[in-house]
């Protein structure tokens, strides 16, 4: 069976050959079918209209990319704590694709950007749905996109880098930790999940240019992540923005 592990990892499964957006898609099926369980699981191999953060269009040639929607349920995590929930999204992608391609540098740009080798492999998008309690994590990871195709010259995919995804380990991977790090979130352990992030994010101890939402820019060294899960830059807490690695 394809996806053998990643379904057992996941409460409910859907692959479709082609849609516009699995989160679009996800969204409206929990508006639907409220009783949806946690970590529903719809993917594709040829999503044609993904967004990304800052509504930014999100597209790759069919085939050359997996798009992964997940549904997850988290009722226990106060309000306060949901800042925390792309951050995680983004160290569990971070740990599974690190698994494969364990002789490079792997981590996050912060908020949720998945690099590898300061190239982006891994986008990640966390919607809202009209259960206060469900959120949906979209990502579009580069798994055979050649060279020629990718989208800009700070893109890479596993097979630019000379290898082949295994996307059932990679699934599998990423929805355990996901779920581990979602249900400490849960349990008030934020101390543990903020070091789990900490150490998955190669924005911290950086020179970074933050282009923020009302216009304006903010420069300096990106020092750490606050308790609501914010990058601190030159003493400011950022909580939305467009971070650009200086150095």
């Amino acid at each position: 069976m394809e996806f053998e592990r990643a379904r057992r990892a996941a409460g409910g499964w859907t692959q479709v050959e082609a849609t516009g957006s699995t989160n679009a898609d996800l969204v409206a099926a929990a508006r639907t079918d409220p009783g949806l369980p946690h970590l529903t699981v719809l993917l594709t191999r040829d999503q044609r209209a993904g967004r990304g953060r800052l509504d930014r269009v999100w597209r790759a040639p069919a085939g050359a990319a997996l798009a992964v929607s997940v549904l997850v349920r988290v009722p226990e995590v106060p309000l306060a704590a949901r800042g925390w929930i792309p951050l995680v999204a983004g160290a569990a992608m971070a740990r599974a694709v690190s698994a494969q391609l364990d002789a490079h540098e792997v981590g996050v740009k912060w908020p949720n950007d998945v690099l590898v080798d300061g190239r982006k492999i891994c986008g990640i998008l966390a919607e809202g749905t009209l259960d206060p309690g469900a959120v949906v994590i979209g990502s579009g990871v580069n798994t055979s996109m050649r060279t020629e195709d990718l989208p800009v010259p700070t893109a890479t995919s596993f097979a630019a880098l000379g290898a082949a995804c295994d996307e059932d380990a990679l699934l599998a991977d990423y929805l355990g930790e996901l779920d581990r790090l979602l249900a400490a979130l849960g349990a008030g352990r934020t101390a543990q999940v903020r070091d789990a992030v900490r150490r998955r994010c190669l924005t911290l101890g950086r020179e970074v240019t933050v282009s923020l939402p009302d216009g304006s820019s903010l420069r300096g060294l990106a020092s750490d992540l606050d308790a609501e899960g914010r990058l601190m830059v030159a003493g400011r807490g950022v909580s939305a923005g467009d971070v650009v690695h200086v150095r």
